[in-house]
């Protein structure tokens, strides 16, 4: 027995069994088996919807899977029943009391709200070292477990070809799903019902998960672990990043889900996931079960190249810009610091995302693929009368409608970054809107993001946004976006601009002056009158506020609505050109498509593996080490590892969470497997299904995977679990935590505590 076989179990100090002396033989040696060829996996990349996995059930086998792929298959049998989403984030059950992990950036929300310039929990992590001591991280918290899936495409797509126009199908599919989500939501209570959207509206879903309010953070590791190497290692190999944390789920003594309160108690999961019994190690079968974001390997090459030519090198001025302005105000303004802290996170993430699939996607000549693809698929339908019959003109509309949106495309996204940097804007706008839906009669007939079934959400997301709000940061944004909205040519400038500004064509002065009058003559930096406003303002009562910002937003709703309007158009009649352009390139390659990711539970597989990142370079390693670590710190950030770690490691308590092959503490690992934004947090399983580690990055050469899967260099990144639990056990004597995972502490004292 290995190491970690036996302190797996964790912590358990039975002597390994002997093993007898091998027998005599008495009889001639049996002839050599014939030795099987060789199995050589190339991952296939794809996030698989759970019903499709037996269909790589040959595969799973021959690398090794031990459980019956069939398991993998239900989604509410464990272990995919142990998965859960955070509404952004991945995450997964580990006890039997509602324990969650999940990765330590997908908790700097719940940080920051519990941070002050006293106490900064976004600096310094958090134990909680009672169940008394675990803290809530907001009113929008939420735990999803899926609990049903329903096939409702007939029910959703009758008829639909024969309506007169794009946006009577649209109207038609909003009215549908509306129907069905209300029914859904009626028949049981707590649970929140969505409907999912598969190879472009051929398949669709209706999909129940139980809706759990009340959320606590339970440990988070100093950030000189959970995001060590920063911006400078994000997206990179080799890795060294601690990346994990935890939550608990919790319900009413009746075991129902309700907002938080201190009679509610731990939440009592149907399955949890368990840790290793077998160390890993290179080369072994692991999957990812998560619910990843978006992808766009099903869009058009017309698609593919907007965003080349357009979309990403816009994106990528805007995040650079916002975040030099909001860590300016940072510097000097710790408690704007705190406020902006998860929006800077995320707006350099996408930064450096954005960067990488770019390259990837120009000079790593992705993009060129992708139409090299398209072309193969034109001339497979185009030699083939039958298939010119049942494709039709797909590919002339498609190309026809993507020449259509560039009329719009730069006002409308300028009216999108006017609305939505400034928070206060966009409170002012959601209430304006909400009275305006909320006098409609039916709810039926209101916009389905102001039904009543999001009339608390609303509510909560005002009082939450209390913590995140900094004037001075938001009114900087706020001039930020109005300045870029005035750079761009005349005839390009949203109506907006001049909403704001009193001017089509301000100064920057002009913007300054304008902004800072707007923050002057408002008075919806008050939680308490946001909340009274949203809940109970009529349509007539806010057409007569002297607000400022309010006033604002009675202009700028309408031509957000018109936007919405031709928005609405484009998705009607793609409802029914991606279907057909999708059918195309299932039938051409002649095998299972894994349908773009949606936000719903997938599952991908792969192997432990390296890479090499240029034909020119080094293999990388698929794993790296503790000693590693130490050899990047610094003392300043972003490599700024805690003393406490670089005492354990000086004191070599190392205790059971050596991998014996490494001889050293293994921190990250790579996999060919396939995942993308959403997924992080999601757990990593070994062939038993095991909870190994938590995905949480991929390599920053094959970011252009979300539009084209390259198998000799995408792989995800994962903290290895094995670290997890040696920071837990050496660096923060988290034992309660330990033992509640099943693991005997080798450092920490004490047991868990549950007063």
């Amino acid at each position: 027995m290995t190491v970690l076989s036996c302190a797996l179990a964790l912590g358990c100090t039975e002597a390994p069994p002997q093993v007898p002396d091998a027998p005599v033989r008495t009889s001639p040696e049996p002839p050599a088996p014939v030795e099987a060829e060789p199995f050589e996996f190339e991952s296939p990349g794809g996030m698989w919807v759970p019903r499709q996995i037996p269909e790589h059930a040959d595969t799973l086998k021959k690398l090794g899977l031990e459980i019956d792929p069939k398991k993998l298959s239900d989604p509410m049998a464990h272990p995919l029943g142990a998965v859960i989403s955070l509404g952004g984030c991945s995450a997964s059950f580990v006890s039997a009391d509602g324990l969650i992990v999940t990765n330590h950036h997908c908790v700097t929300g719940a940080l920051q709200f519990n941070s002050t310039k006293e106490h900064n929990l976004l600096e310094n992590g958090y134990v909680a070292r009672t169940r008394a001591d675990e803290k809530s991280i907001g009113p929008t918290g939420r735990v999803y477990v899926t609990q049903k899936f329903e096939d409702v495409t007939k029910q959703v797509n009758d008829g639909l070809e024969a309506l007169p126009s794009d946006k009577a199908r649209h109207d038609k599919v909003e009215e549908r799903t509306k129907s069905l989500i209300a029914k859904c939501e009626s028949a049981r209570a707590n649970v929140r019902c969505n409907l999912a959207t598969y190879f472009g509206g051929a398949e669709r879903l209706l999909i129940t998960r139980l809706e759990i309010k009340d959320v606590r953070l339970v440990y988070a590791p100093h950030r000189g672990i959970g995001e060590f190497g920063g911006e400078t290692d994000n997206w990179m190999w080799p890795r060294h990043t601690g990346d994990f944390s935890f939550y608990r789920a919790y319900v009413d003594p009746n075991g129902n889900p309700a907002p938080f309160a201190k009679t509610n108690v731990p939440y009592k999961p149907p399955h949890h996931l368990k840790l290793p019994t077998k160390p890993l190690s290179a080369g072994d079968l692991v999957f990812v079960a998560g619910y990843p974001g978006r992808t766009q390997r099903l869009h058009t090459a017309a698609e593919t190249t907007e965003a080349v030519e357009w979309e990403y090198p816009l994106r990528i001025k805007f995040y650079r810009d916002a975040i030099v302005l909001l860590e300016d105000i940072g510097k000097t303004d710790p408690e704007a610091k705190i406020a902006t802290a998860p929006r800077v996170f995320g707006l350099k993430n996408a930064l450096k995302y954005f960067r990488g699939a770019l390259e990837g996607l120009s000079a790593g000549g992705a993009a060129t693929e992708r139409s090299e693809l398209e072309n193969k698929l034109r001339q497979f339908v185009s030699s083939d009368p039958a298939r010119q019959t049942k494709y039709g003109d797909v590919f002339q509309k498609l190309d026809a409608m993507s020449e259509a949106r560039k009329k719009t495309r730069e006002s409308d996204r300028s009216l999108t970054e006017l609305t939505r940097l400034s928070l206060l804007l966009d409170a002012a706008v959601t209430i304006v809107r909400m009275a305006n839906e909320r006098a409609k009669e039916n709810d039926s007939d209101r916009d389905p993001r102001f039904q009543k079934r999001n009339w608390q959400r609303l509510e909560q997301g005002q009082r939450r946004m209390q913590k995140s709000y900094n004037r001075a940061a938001d009114q900087a944004s706020l001039a930020f976006v109005a300045e870029r909205a005035s750079k761009l040519p005349k005839s390009l400038r949203p109506a907006a601009l001049k909403a704001i500004t009193g001017s089509a064509d301000p100064s920057d002065k002009i913007i300054e002056r304008a902004v800072s009058g707007l923050y002057q003559g408002t008075k919806l930096e008050d939680a308490d009158l946001r909340v009274k406003l949203l809940t109970t303002a009529k349509p007539s009562e806010l057409a007569r506020s002297a607000d400022s910002i309010i006033r604002l937003a009675l202009k700028l709703v309408p031509m957000i609505e018109e936007r919405e309007v031709r928005d609405d158009a484009v998705a009607g009649a793609m409802m029914l050109l991606r279907p057909k352009y999708t059918a195309a390139l299932g039938e051409m390659k002649g095998s299972s498509l894994a349908p773009d990711a949606n936000g719903t539970l997938r599952v991908s597989y792969g192997t432990v593996r390296g890479y090499r990142p240029q034909p020119d370079k080094p293999v990388y390693e698929p794993f790296t080490v503790l000693s590693e670590v130490i050899g990047k710190s610094t003392g300043k950030k972003p490599f700024n590892t805690p003393k406490k770690l670089l005492d354990a490691h000086s004191s070599a308590k190392f205790g059971p969470y050596v991998h014996e092959d490494l001889d050293e503490v293994p921190v990250n690992f790579l996999a060919d497997l396939d995942i993308t934004g959403g997924n992080s947090g999601s757990p990593t399983l070994n062939a038993r299904g095991e909870v190994v580690g938590l995905a949480f990055d991929g390599n920053y050469e094959a970011m252009a995977s979300d539009w084209l899967f390259m198998p000799s260099i995408t792989r995800s990144i994962h903290v290895d679990i094995r670290y997890a639990l040696w920071v837990l056990d050496a660096v923060d004597g988290a034992g309660h935590v330990l033992k509640e995972l099943g693991v005997t502490p080798k450092f920490a004292s004490g047991g868990a505590k549950t007063n």
